[in-house]
């Protein structure tokens, strides 16, 4: 069953969701069930994986890493998603990009969660 908010990929074309209810039932995709993402942790070896948020003026700013994460064709950020309370707010990013995102919220640091998806390591929370 998913939960709200949690994310599934399809370990065969790569196709990913974000669960927005929690009705029952399963999530599949070219004939299989989808996996589900857990989100990794710095004890994992996130230095370069672990979003950074931070508040600059009436915005929050995410910086993929305490070490700049790669923005290569092979190995780049994809997405970097953030909840505040109630509400979900996301940046896709693609190779070539600054390895982090400006959100226009006026939220405190603490009162975001920020989850992002290494396309080689997978999803990563801070």
């Amino acid at each position: 069953m998913a939960n709200l908010n949690e994310i599934y990929k399809c370990n065969l074309c790569g196709n990913m969701v974000q669960a927005v209810g929690s009705a029952g039932g399963t999530l599949s995709c070219c004939g299989q069930e989808m996996e589900l993402l857990e989100p990794r942790q710095l004890e994992e070896g996130g230095a370069k994986h672990i979003p950074v948020v931070t508040k600059e003026d009436d915005k929050i700013v995410v910086n993929m890493g305490e070490i700049p994460h790669p923005m290569e064709e092979e190995h780049y950020i994809q997405f970097i998603i953030l909840n505040v309370g109630e509400k979900i707010y996301r940046a896709n990013l693609n190779p070539g990009d600054e390895p982090k995102a400006v959100f226009d919220i006026n939220a405190e640091p603490d009162e975001i969660k920020a989850i992002a998806y290494c396309n080689i390591h997978g999803l990563w929370h801070d």
